[in-house]
């Protein structure tokens, strides 16, 4: 039985689409420290109820050369956020003639979430490095909490793959194995989860700077998932009849 409402069918023409459904970046967000720095990734659909509005978002919203997000929940909640708080972090960075560390950026990004909890929808990972802590990895959930993690995930496709990400860490790990498993850790949401898809960005960040890594399905360097053989569709005694 169709339940969708008149006010949902003022649809954009050639797009099909309901502009009174929130946009929603779905989504699945990696990261992992990794000894001198830190990793992430992110897939890049963004939804508006079923209909898939983009196939290729940007996740990863870059603060400074040393400090970026990783956006999920609503579209225009994460961006009006991270764009609040870039502004915040300038200016402060500005009138004190030095970078704002990773934690103190963390901290300016709970206000806001914490501060309007009620009104947003915006879960973050803020992925950073510093002269005084190095890569840090800090997230923050609906609702304002921030912890320090070593490594975390975010998002609806993040329940997939959690097991996997505790098996895999360790200390002391090397940019090359942390970037496998992550780009391997979003392969892997991406395949079951249904609100996940499109290309993978992987982006390392270190003494360095930040460096954005682009893979797309149809070129190789892309995760795959190989599935076990399965068994035949009918039992033997109905398939030899």
């Amino acid at each position: 039985m169709d339940m969708m409402g008149d006010d949902l069918r003022k649809a954009i023409p050639a797009l099909g689409f309901y502009p009174q459904v929130e946009i929603s970046t779905g989504t699945t967000l990696i990261a992992m420290e990794y000894d001198g720095g830190v990793v992430i990734g992110t897939d890049s659909r963004t939804s508006a109820g079923s209909f898939i509005s983009s196939r290729t978002t940007n996740k990863i919203t870059p603060i400074t050369d040393h400090l970026s997000v990783c956006r999920s929940g609503s579209a225009a909640d994460t961006q009006a956020i991270a764009d609040i708080t870039k502004y915040y972090i300038e200016t402060h960075s500005l009138l004190e003639n030095e970078p704002v560390t990773i934690y103190r950026s963390s901290q300016i990004f709970r206000q806001f979430l914490y501060q309007y909890r009620d009104s947003l929808s915006a879960s973050v990972i803020i992925a950073g490095w510093d002269a005084k802590l190095g890569g840090q990895l800090y997230a923050i959930p609906i609702g304002g909490f921030t912890t320090r993690q070593r490594s975390t995930a975010s998002g609806s496709g993040s329940t997939y793959v959690l097991g996997y990400l505790d098996k895999a860490w360790k200390p002391n790990l090397t940019k090359e194995e942390c970037i496998e498993i992550v780009k391997t850790a979003v392969g892997l949401a991406v395949f079951r989860d249904g609100s996940s898809g499109g290309v993978v960005r992987i982006g390392v960040i270190n003494e360095n700077g930040t460096d954005i890594t682009l893979y797309r399905p149809d070129k190789p360097g892309f995760p795959t998932v190989t599935l076990p053989t399965a068994h035949l569709t009918y039992a033997p005694h109905v398939k030899n009849q």
